[in-house]
């Protein structure tokens, strides 16, 4: 049974930090691309992230500089580090596992940037 399940979500004032993580299980994580996507009300689904099996890593131009993905083959995690909040953050944020036509999803994490 495939498990992502995403953690470390919550509120934040503009500005501040937050980190992400997604514990995977039932997949062999190292072989598989993983992302984060978001999706705000209102709005459609949208990468944010995604780091491939072989590391490399690709950000929306929306957070570079901003967030930083990493990922621990050993722990099968991935984390997201958010930093310069901006409400326009504000989402909920899913970790995703992909392997050719083979994608899983996690439930997603509420991220909420308000003061």
């Amino acid at each position: 049974q495939v498990q992502l399940v995403e953690s470390g979500g919550g509120l934040v004032q503009p500005g501040g930090s937050l980190r992400l993580s997604c514990a995977a299980s039932g997949i062999i994580f190292s072989a598989y691309d993983m992302g984060w996507y978001r999706q705000a009300p209102g709005k459609q689904r949208e990468l944010v992230a995604v780091i491939t099996s072989g590391g490399g890593t690709n950000y929306a131009d929306s957070v570079k500089g901003r967030f930083t993905i990493s990922r621990d083959n050993v722990k099968n995690t991935m984390t997201l580090l958010m930093n310069a909040l901006k409400p326009e953050d504000t989402a909920v944020y899913s970790c995703n596992a992909q392997l050719y036509s083979i994608t899983y999803w996690g439930q997603g994490t509420q991220v909420t940037v308000s003061s």
